[in-house]
């Protein structure tokens, strides 16, 4: 079973979400088997940041990035999450 690296970029609901804190949330509401490898932050615009993380995934995870997404989406202060790229991991 290989793994898969995939980046998320994360907007929070508001520029009053302590983004640290909320890549805390987003670790613990992950699937099981899927981790986060690092993150940044990303200026947006008018004080707005949002997240890129870097997530590991095992290739064969049923839902595959939807799941991931899902997990994220419910996280409370999230408004949004976009796949921005997919590779395997080496």
């Amino acid at each position: 079973m290989g793994r898969v690296i995939a980046v998320f970029r994360v907007l929070p609901s508001g520029d009053d979400v302590d983004l640290d804190k909320l890549v805390v949330k987003i670790r613990s509401a992950l699937p099981s088997g899927v981790e986060v490898r690092d993150y940044e932050l990303r200026p947006i615009a008018f004080g707005l940041s949002a997240l890129r993380i870097l997530i590991s995934m095992p290739d064969d995870m049923a839902g595959g990035t939807d799941a991931v997404e899902q997990a994220i989406m419910e996280v409370e202060g999230v408004e949004q999450v976009d796949v921005e790229f997919i590779s395997l991991e080496h």
